[in-house]
């Protein structure tokens, strides 16, 4: 990408997700993180001071809530676009948000590759400029703010599960077994191993053998930072 990066505000009240939000970002080409706020009013003087193009906005802050927030700064005529970073599944809350100015929904707990994927999108999106030539080029504009169809897991494996395991791993800071994780989500050992493998075969976790037992060793394994 070319030109002016886009400038991005983290609106984030989790100080710690707010680090990880800012060097997702910087980790993106043609973006840069302007600043962080952690709340709708730190937001506000944010942007009364530092040109903004993008709010990666949380819903949940402790003074407001992130649709509240966005519709009074349309009203006080700040046009940067939304993406809304968000643990709620309230799909009320999505429609909504659409004539708010949000163009994109991540939902916690997201990877590196989910919101590098949303922010490449959006650049599709800003790139679309001038007049359409016909339906097909409005369509195609519209298109790149919709993510694919997500890959098709292996049989036997669900998204539900998936996420919940992915959640229990990255929680685990020294990792975890197959036997604890399977106690901890409430599956069996062996189904455990299978969501793990899959993890480690798609990149997103490690594993290493664990010493110290009798007999032979167990794996653990551990989320891999920056996923």
């Amino acid at each position: 990408m070319t030109g002016r990066p886009i400038r991005v505000l983290v609106v984030e009240d989790d100080p710690v997700a707010a680090d990880a939000h800012v060097m997702y970002v910087g980790r993106v080409p043609g973006f840069v993180a302007v600043g962080t706020a952690r709340t709708g009013a730190e937001a506000r003087r944010a942007l009364e001071r530092t040109p903004v193009d993008l709010l990666l906005l949380d819903l949940h802050l402790p003074d407001v809530h992130g649709l509240q927030l966005a519709r009074s700064l349309r009203a006080a005529g700040h046009h940067a676009d939304v993406i809304a970073v968000t643990s709620a599944r309230d799909l009320a809350v999505v429609r909504e948000g659409v004539s708010l100015g949000v163009v994109q929904y991540v939902l916690k707990p997201f990877t590196f590759a989910t919101l590098r994927d949303r922010l490449l999108r959006y650049t599709e999106f800003r790139a679309a400029v001038g007049e359409a030539s016909g339906q097909d080029e409005v369509d195609r504009a519209l298109a790149a703010l919709r993510a694919p169809a997500p890959a098709a897991l292996p049989k036997g494996l669900s998204a539900p599960t998936l996420e919940r395991v992915t959640v229990a791993l990255r929680d685990a800071g020294e990792g975890l077994t197959a036997a604890a994780l399977a106690e901890a989500v409430g599956i069996s050992r062996i189904t455990a191993r299978r969501y793990l493998e899959h993890l480690v075969e798609a990149g997103r976790a490690g594993r290493s053998p664990q010493y110290g037992t009798v007999g032979r060793p167990e794996l653990r394994y551990r989320w891999i930072p920056g996923n």
